[in-house]
């Protein structure tokens, strides 16, 4: 049986060179917007926290990396999602392309006025 993930660096360090490369950067991207965010494992993914409440979770597969959940109520915002959109609440970026970081700033930024 394998071990259980307990920390975000573990996490990261479990996945495979792009999807780790991928899971990296978002994780700098929260950062850069939320410098204080707090990080842990939940369900064996890493969600981000602020204030002890779950703002975003970020998580990898076998071709993508993805977000949850998504901010609602802004036009442009929904508009800017739309290609990455999986369902109703997650964002999912191929590992193959550059992930869109101006997108992903503006959704944790919502995520935190939410």
């Amino acid at each position: 049986m394998a071990e259980k993930i307990t920390s975000v660096d573990e996490y990261i360090s479990s996945l495979p060179e792009v999807a780790r490369e991928k899971l990296e950067e978002i994780r700098q991207i929260v950062h850069d917007v939320v410098p204080d965010v707090g990080e842990r494992i939940s369900y064996e993914m890493p969600p981000f926290t602020v204030g002890g409440r779950n703002l975003v979770h970020a998580g990898a597969w076998k071709t993508h990396v993805g977000i949850y959940p998504l901010p609602g109520g802004d036009a442009d915002l929904d508009e800017a999602m739309a290609p990455y959109r999986s369902g109703k609440g997650t964002l999912r970026f191929p590992l193959d392309q550059p992930l869109p970081r101006t997108l992903i700033e503006d959704v944790v930024r919502r995520l935190l006025e939410v």
